[in-house]
């Protein structure tokens, strides 16, 4: 949030993407081992995750960008794949992702520099929407409610959308008891995990919503809604529904995000007032072959 607060939105990663970031690494791995951490004195300066797939990211505060940290977190992240891929070859084995906005071209250099390129496979923009504007209602059938996710009761049937939605991706590989401790991470607002369900209790569309209380800008994701129950308007709801309560906590804009080639989630939240600003591309640094002989 203090780096954000010093340069543009986009150039960091929004406090509830690490949220996330950082329940993914708990639940499949080992924070302590895949999670790297830089200090001067007692203020935390950077941070490097290597998640699955594998995939890099870091973050410097902007005073100490490229003073070194970034190529300490690039060679701590190559050599503990390389451990990785010793220990489990068929998990590790993928070549390293990281990426980045497409308007950083100090971070785009670095990448380049250090053997990554862009592979043009997946890219995401990066979307944002004033809260001064007015929010639509919601219009849904008899018997459909939008509201939060219930504490008590319904942990399974949330978690079941999640893995429902995202199956076979890693964000989809979570258990019940896996979204039982999210629920208790910082960052968590269980009035922003909000649910479209139906008259007999499916829960057929969520979003997860989090906020910057520094910056005062609020994001979206995971967005997500069961196959039998899209284009209803219960993603939608859930999304107005979610900038409303971006509103009461004193938001004044909210940030989503979607696969570039997702056409159908772009205009569903570019009719609720959402526009392009930014694209986030990966880039890949291809594993080095072993020459035979």
């Amino acid at each position: 949030m203090e780096a954000r607060s010093l340069t543009s939105d986009w150039r960091y990663s929004h406090v509830g993407e690490l949220a996330f970031s950082y329940f993914m690494v708990a639940i499949h791995l080992n924070p302590k081992e895949q999670i790297r951490l830089w200090h001067d004195n007692e203020k935390l300066v950077g941070y490097a995750i290597l998640g699955e797939d594998p995939a890099f990211d870091w973050q410097v505060l902007p005073e100490y960008e490229w003073s070194g940290i970034e190529l300490e977190a690039l060679m701590w992240a190559e050599e503990r794949v390389d451990e990785l891929r010793k220990q489990d070859e068929k998990r590790w084995g993928g070549d390293i992702v990281s990426g980045s906005r497409q308007d950083d071209v100090n971070r785009i250099a670095f990448l380049e520099q250090h053997g990554f390129q862009y592979c043009g496979d997946f890219a995401e923009v990066n979307m944002i929407r004033s809260l001064d504007e007015p929010i639509p209602a919601s219009r849904l059938s008899d018997g459909y409610q939008v509201r939060e996710v219930s504490e008590t009761g319904e942990i399974a049937n949330r978690a079941s959308i999640q893995r429902e939605v995202w199956h076979p991706w890693t964000v989809g590989n979570v258990s019940d008891d896996d979204y039982a401790y999210f629920m208790r991470l910082p960052g968590y607002y269980r009035d922003l995990d909000i649910v479209s369900v139906t008259p007999n209790g499916v829960i057929a569309a969520y979003v997860n919503g989090w906020i910057d209380p520094l910056n005062k800008i609020g994001d979206f994701g995971p967005v997500g809604a069961l196959e039998a129950y899209r284009k209803q308007g219960l993603t939608r709801a859930a999304l107005l529904e979610g900038l409303r309560r971006m509103k009461a906590y004193g938001m004044n804009r909210v940030c989503i995000s979607t696969g570039i080639s997702n056409v159908p989630a772009k205009q569903l939240y570019e009719s609720i007032g959402f526009r392009i600003v930014n694209r986030y591309l990966d880039y890949v640094k291809l594993r080095e072959k072993q020459k035979a002989g």
